[in-house]
């Protein structure tokens, strides 16, 4: 059975061709040097961190976008250092969602420090380390995000004014092949439907390309789902609505007026109900 493990050639192949470096895309010389000194800093210091976002999304893509920030991914313990430490250097930094996400401003640009998913699912953990890819961004030595990681991150977002699909799509497209199939089915564990989802769609997006995603991951869930739905509800799923992993607002009805319980309250998430007020609270504002 081929579970697609990215090995290192194939992982050099991918950071390294020459379509997949990001295009020269004219940075403010402001914004260029806020982000090159702030990551010097982190290199100096010796804080583990990785790259996402529009960087590592070209790299697995080859789809360039120009973004208002920098996206740097750390674990939960390394948080608090990071903001306290460029704090001292004289910039402003804060603790936006505790759950999840800080920042990092200089004059009017900002680097997100991210450590969960906004939802609470997909918290970095060693294991984002440990498959990291190496490259070059913006003329540093860098680690970005693995592609299991960030298609198990983008997959959860499904809001009205953003939705990752689209991504999603494009890094199957680009990738399907060399992923560590294993991987991300343990990511999303019970989540598997979101997965499974995302693979029916792609085969309707790119019909030519619909074989490449292994043969053995389709049958596996559609064994899931076939299981799943000849089994009747449990008192407990009956209740549930897990929407809200989904979208923070989308379904706020079903848990504030139709009394289905919230499922960033089960054990799946990481969030308290403190979390959950303060992500809602922030809707308009973020919108």
């Amino acid at each position: 059975m081929h579970n697609g493990v990215l090995k290192e050639k194939e992982t050099n192949n991918i950071t390294n061709t020459e379509n997949m470096k990001i295009s020269e895309v004219t940075l403010d010389p402001k914004e260029r040097d806020f982000y090159v000194k702030a990551l010097q800093t982190l290199l100096d210091e010796k804080i583990p961190f990785l790259v996402g976002g529009a960087y590592a999304y070209e790299r697995y893509t080859g789809i360039s976008r120009h973004t208002k920030d920098f996206d740097i991914f750390v674990k939960q313990e390394d948080v608090q250092k990071i903001l306290d430490l460029f704090a001292s250097r004289g910039y402003q930094s804060e603790l936006i969602y505790p759950h999840w996400l800080g920042k990092v401003y200089c004059d009017g640009f900002f680097m997100d420090i991210i450590y969960n998913s906004g939802n609470g699912i997909a918290r970095v953990d060693d294991e984002w380390f440990e498959h990291a890819v190496d490259d070059e961004v913006l003329g540093l030595d860098l680690k970005l995000c693995p592609p299991e990681e960030m298609l198990w991150s983008k997959s959860l977002i499904m809001e009205r004014e953003r939705y990752d699909g689209a991504d999603v799509a494009h890094i199957f497209h680009c990738m399907a092949d060399r992923l560590d199939w294993q991987r991300l089915l343990r990511r999303f564990g019970q989540n598997w439907r979101v997965l499974f989802s995302y693979i029916v769609l792609f085969g309707f997006i790119y019909p030519g390309k619909r074989t490449e995603i292994p043969g053995w991951v389709f049958q596996e869930l559609c064994s899931r789902l076939q299981q799943e739905s000849s089994q009747p509800a449990s008192p407990e799923e009956a209740k549930l609505c897990q929407g809200t992993l989904l979208s923070r607002e989308q379904y706020l009805t079903d848990v504030n007026s139709w009394g289905l319980r919230d499922g960033r309250l089960e054990p799946v998430s990481t969030m308290t109900k403190e979390d959950i007020s303060h992500w809602t609270a922030a809707i308009n504002q973020d919108h």
